[in-house]
């Protein structure tokens, strides 16, 4: 390990050209005008494997866009590691609110950042993150130190639901084999405080359409007589929480898993300001469903959020119009048991029932993902839990985190085999927001764990 950790110092400077170099490519795969870009991204991961020392590289289509794969197979009877990660990332709006121009990456200092952050779209999520282990194992290779195969799969559609990812998947279980999952997505409580993720939420996202009059109106002329179709869905989406914050939903919480009180006693134990949680946000107050801490609000209880609203006149100066349509994204945040079908049809039956006779409603549904709580007695656990403690000096505390990544549920059903999601970003990265970053700090100690997570999991599994 000794010549693997000298190798990653001697050849860091490199590594943070290549992510640079990534980092400048647009690979949105939301919006089709970008699907070059996202090719073109795709096509430097190969490459970049293959430098790395990966075999069987193989750019494969699927009905979107295309799945990164390579492998390292050193023997039949060592354990493997199938390496998840995406290369796509959100778009970037609003562009007004970026600090700098979000292909074109910078480092900065920053207070929680003393030693340099990149801010760029896909810094942290998830370009940063897969890198490491791309760099990890780059390094293993160049030092005859890795004991277990690995394979790789790198996707570009997670941002937009990876909805193509399972098909792939069990068109390619063969392929895919493997003994464990290794995701670097998710976050760390704190620079000074590792954690390892043991639960994601789900999630449930839809579109709804308010139509009012067949076309848009004088507001002087009609305004009083005609309903406002921006004014409705206004109305409808804030009767969906009550003045506790509880979603209003019939049938809503039905599935919800119940947390002891111990447990919950012993998350909140992890250290959290909540001072600094609103000095971070540039917020007077927090917000949320009563009777929970901000902790478990962000983990273990259920979300109804507008991400998006629109509709009439949004141009510049003013026009008098009574609105046609109006629109709405919605994204609704699920805990353990919750089913994101189930979800978003009593969300459609509910927010249909609720819209008056002056209006027509359309819910459309977009994706979702389910939730997962992954087990922390296993030897891949143990092994993340070693390689971070090797590195940051103190053990990882287990926690659950808020975000969803709809394919561990997906790879539990399709592959048989559980993951570890060993993440280095922090919950403060911007991540989805304008002036995502991700730490100098961060991405090179995650380089430098990975290796010493292999390292672990080889002698755990030999003993178990």
């Amino acid at each position: 390990m000794e010549n693997v950790m000298q190798y990653i110092e001697e050849h860091k400077d490199r590594f943070l050209d290549e992510l640079l170099e990534m980092l400048k490519i647009p690979s949105i795969s939301a919006d089709p005008a970008y699907k070059d870009d996202v090719m073109k991204t795709a096509m430097m991961v190969a490459d970049l494997l293959k430098a790395a020392g990966a075999d069987a590289v193989e750019v494969m289509p699927t009905e979107g866009h295309p799945i990164v794969y390579g492998e390292k197979i050193l023997g039949e009877g060592l354990p493997t590691v199938l390496v998840y990660g995406h290369y796509d990332v959100q778009p970037p709006d609003p562009l007004d609110l970026w600090e700098s121009p979000p292909f074109e990456p910078v480092i900065k200092k920053t207070k929680i950042h003393p030693d340099g952050a990149i801010f760029a779209r896909g810094a942290c999520d998830d370009k940063g993150q897969f890198f490491m282990h791309v760099k990890a194992f780059e390094a293993m290779i160049k030092n005859d130190a890795l004991g277990c195969n690995i394979k790789f799969m790198i996707e570009g559609e997670e941002e937009v639901g990876s909805d193509h990812l399972g098909d792939f998947c069990r068109a390619n279980q063969e392929k895919l084999a493997c003994d464990v999952i290794l995701i670097s997505d998710t976050s760390i409580i704190s620079n000074s405080t590792p954690s390892i993720t043991t639960g994601l939420r789900g999630l449930s996202y839809v579109e709804v359409e308010v139509t009012g009059p067949n076309r848009d109106l004088h507001s002087g002329v009609y305004g009083g007589a005609v309903a406002n179709p921006v004014n409705v869905l206004c109305g409808m989406i804030a009767s969906l929480q009550d003045e506790n914050k509880h979603i209003t939903i019939p049938g809503f919480y039905d599935d919800v898993e119940v947390i002891s009180t111990d447990e919950r006693a012993e998350m909140n134990k992890a250290p959290f300001s909540l001072d600094q949680y609103k000095e971070d946000l540039a917020i007077g107050d927090i917000q949320g469903e009563k009777g929970f801490t901000t902790m478990e609000r962000t983990s273990i209880r259920p979300t109804l959020d507008v991400n998006g609203i629109w509709g009439g006149y949004t141009g510049e100066g003013a026009k008098t119009v009574l609105p046609s349509k109006a629109f709405a994204k919605i994204s609704m945040r699920l805990v353990p048991h919750q089913n994101s079908d189930k979800i978003a049809k009593l969300f459609a039956d509910h927010f249909e029932s609720i819209a008056p006779d002056s209006v027509k409603v359309k819910v459309s549904f977009h994706h979702g993902g389910e939730p997962v709580v992954t087990p922390t007695d296993t030897p891949e656990y143990r092994a993340a839990h070693l390689a971070m403690q090797e590195t940051f000096g103190k053990a990882p505390i287990p926690k659950r985190e808020g975000g969803s990544i709809p394919i561990v549920a997906l790879f539990e059903e399709v592959l048989g085999v559980k993951s570890v999601l060993m993440g280095f970003g922090l919950d403060s990265d911007a991540l989805h927001s304008p002036n995502e970053h991700y730490g100098l700090f961060n991405f090179y100690k995650g380089i430098e764990t990975i290796p010493y997570f292999y390292h672990h999991y080889e002698r755990l599994r030999k003993e178990s």
